[in-house]
């Protein structure tokens, strides 16, 4: 690697990746350093041993109607799956009637309409401020922000709930999300395995601490999850500790997956969904046969994720083979063989799943979005404005941050 460049981008997940083919365009020295040994960060698509791909990280383009990724992943060959998700049906009908499933939805629709009534006021407030006391629905509500939001109501800003933006069209990628992002990486600019520790702005150059010795440039482009800036993982000298204040502001939730192989696909339905229990934030939301597919994806979010994941690697699998025992009967129970478990809380480059501000901070966003000394930029689906914890709005970010310092250098 060589020791002086026009633009250092640091991370080459979804943000980092896009900043660098735009710089790259524009005709910009340019180099990406990611610390992992891979590209995409939490995007991350794995081949199973049972033959298929599945997504560790993000699965769901959001938005697909209006997302910029869609259109260019499907140029680059990959497969659109267009079925529309059924988040809030209950296969079966199992412990969670019909009746109770339209009661369900009505509460949420309930608590949408507080939440946004709320946010209008101006004033930011915890989200769980505006759970209705004594509703049955509550735990459930929570399981869903967990999934959401990666944590639960009492943990999101409600200015910040009300501006995230969605179509409510949400698509897949058959050959994986994680894969159409890393086929988007120019790999001949990317160095992997090399973290970079401190960024030096103290000079007329920028330099660099990184595995690989100390390399300089005139610009960055800082594309980090915000546990790095928070707990200095990525330090600045000067520092900055307005930056570590707003990334501590908007920690990273958590949702883990676990990935269980069918013994008898053919008696699940296609695409369906269940809730373990509808009287619990312990709960696992199963997506089954996803595209058609024989496994279940299980998906485990705030509190109870990050105590799954805290006792021990098989923990998140056992608790979702017992749920699915309970629901469909422990015949179906022995069919079921794991396939993967993921463990975003514990993984050192990551330390959660996706942003989301705490009451009273969702202002951090602009905070950690805002350049420094008009070289140092700042990328990453946190500092979206409203499609933070998404692909598309890490993409945007990095397309952002590129295009400011290209203005910069002129």
């Amino acid at each position: 690697m060589r020791d002086r460049f026009d633009v250092v981008v640091v991370g080459a997940g979804a943000a980092g990746i896009a900043a660098l083919r735009r710089l790259a365009q524009a005709s910009l020295d340019v180099v990406a350093l990611e610390a992992r040994g891979r590209v995409g960060g939490r995007t991350h698509t794995v081949m199973t041993s049972a033959g298929f791909p599945v997504d560790c990280g993000a699965g769901w383009v959001h938005s697909a109607d209006e997302n910029v990724l869609a259109k260019p992943i499907e140029q680059a060959g990959f497969t659109l799956d267009r079925t529309p998700p059924h988040w809030m049906k209950q296969a079966f009908n199992r412990d969670f009637s019909a009746a109770d499933q339209r009661a369900y939805r009505e509460a949420f629709n309930a608590l949408d309409v507080r939440l946004e009534a709320a946010a209008a006021t101006g004033v930011d407030r915890p989200a769980s401020d505006f759970l209705e006391p004594g509703n049955r629905w509550n735990p459930l509500l929570d399981a869903f922000s967990s999934y959401y939001n990666g944590a639960e109501f009492d943990q999101v800003s409600v200015l910040d709930y009300a501006a995230y933006e969605d179509s409510g069209v949400n698509w897949r990628v058959a050959e994986g999300y994680g894969a159409a992002i890393a086929h988007f990486a120019d790999l001949s600019r990317i160095v992997t395995d090399c973290p970079v520790t401190t960024i030096h702005h103290d000079g007329p150059e920028l330099a660099f601490d990184t595995a690989e010795g100390r390399i300089t440039a005139r610009a960055a482009v800082v594309a980090v999850p915000t546990p790095a800036l928070a707990q200095g993982r990525l330090a600045f000298s000067p520092g900055l500790p307005g930056k570590a204040e707003a990334a501590a502001g908007l920690p990273l939730g958590l949702a883990d997956k676990v990935f269980l192989q069918l013994a008898e696909p053919e008696a699940m339905p296609v695409e369906g969904h269940l809730f373990g229990r509808a009287d619990s934030t312990e709960v696992g939301s199963f997506h089954l046969r996803p595209f058609g597919r024989p496994y279940v994806e299980v998906f485990l979010g705030g509190r109870w994720a990050r105590t799954l994941e805290g006792q021990g690697p098989g923990a998140p699998t056992a608790f979702a083979m017992e749920e699915l025992g309970h629901l469909l009967g422990s015949d179906f129970r022995r069919g079921l063989t794991p396939l993967a478990e993921t463990h975003w809380a514990s993984d050192l480059w990551a330390l959660g799943s996706y942003s989301h501000a705490l009451p009273g901070h969702s202002g951090d966003r602009a905070t950690l979005a805002a350049p420094v000394e008009n070289r140092i930029f700042f990328a990453g689906e946190a500092t979206s404005p409203h499609f933070y914890s998404t692909v598309h709005g890490a993409w945007e970010s990095g397309l952002r941050a590129a295009e400011e310092a290209i203005a910069s250098l002129g």
